[in-house]
């Protein structure tokens, strides 16, 4: 927080946070509180414009009776249309409130350009094992329970630097464990029913990993990125036009009958369907 220098500032009047862990809400409360700014907490999902021109009007009287800022937390800013969030951005650029708009969506995509010209972008990165090792150790702490070092390695190592998983996690294992300590196979049951992630931002990135990996000829990654889409309900057509695609763009005349291939995958994924049509799928990237 020493670093950021939000006191004083006057060209600096929004701040977008995006993350995919833990923290947002309490990294902007911080924020407030090292600021001595009146702090405002809303979230996109259930607010409107109504409760917007609201609190814009609270902090011009608040700034001109007591000369004291406020900052607006907007949580899943990327909920707002694009009518909703312009109705924030005379308030952003006159100074009259400093925005935090938090999101787990790429801002790129889902917050106006106008607004995120305005804004500074921070990208909050998973925690590295370390600090996930001494999460859990406070938290065992505080339950007064205990882990083997082989299933806190595992929990750590399971996460994706996500410090409310690991949490979540450990309070199923402790649970499961009763009196005795968490072991691994503790661990690996409590973790039995994480969903897998795959928001818009996985959608571009695995499908192109998928893509690379068939560019460079590894069929198990190819077979592992496929997987992947599968599990997480990616429409089996949209595979199935990649690989039309890469056919020609990426294999073309080093093997003309890869365009073949992909066609009559996509023909059966259209004639079958899944989860029969994965086979086909596969046998294609292969």
């Amino acid at each position: 927080l020493s670093e950021l220098h939000l006191t004083g500032s006057k060209d600096v009047h929004g701040l977008a946070l995006v993350d995919d862990v833990a923290g947002k809400t309490t990294l902007a409360q911080l924020i407030a509180g090292a600021t001595t700014r009146e702090f405002v907490p809303l979230s996109a999902v259930t607010a409107g414009v109504k409760d917007v021109r609201e609190t814009v009007e609270r902090a011009r009287r608040l700034l001109g009776e007591q000369g004291r800022g406020t900052i607006l937390f907007l949580d899943e800013v990327h909920r707002f249309n694009k009518a909703q969030q312009d109705a924030l951005l005379p308030a952003v650029e006159d100074g009259t409130l400093t925005l935090i708009g938090a999101t787990t969506e790429n801002p790129f995509f889902s917050v106006n350009a106008p607004l995120l010209s305005r804004s500074t972008l921070f990208r909050l990165e998973p925690l590295g094992p370390d600090a996930l090792r001494a999460v859990v150790r406070r938290a065992l702490a505080a339950e007064g329970a205990s882990a083997t070092d082989a299933a806190v390695d595992l929990l750590v190592g399971l996460v994706d630097g996500d410090a409310r998983a690991v949490l979540t996690s450990l309070e199923v294992a402790i649970a499961l464990a009763g009196d005795g300590p968490v072991e691994v196979a503790t661990i690996e049951a409590a973790r039995s029913t994480r969903a897998l992630r795959y928001g818009q931002d996985e959608h571009y990135d695995v499908i192109s990993a998928f893509i690379k990996s068939i560019r460079g000829s590894d069929a198990d990654a190819g077979l592992y990125w496929l997987a992947r889409m599968l599990a997480a309900g990616e429409d089996a057509r949209f595979i199935a036009r990649r690989l039309v695609i890469l056919a020609s763009e990426d294999v073309g005349m080093a093997d003309p009958l890869a365009l073949v291939v992909a066609d009559a995958a996509a023909r059966a994924v259209e004639f079958v369907g899944l989860p029969e049509a994965q086979l086909n799928l596969a046998q294609a990237v292969v």
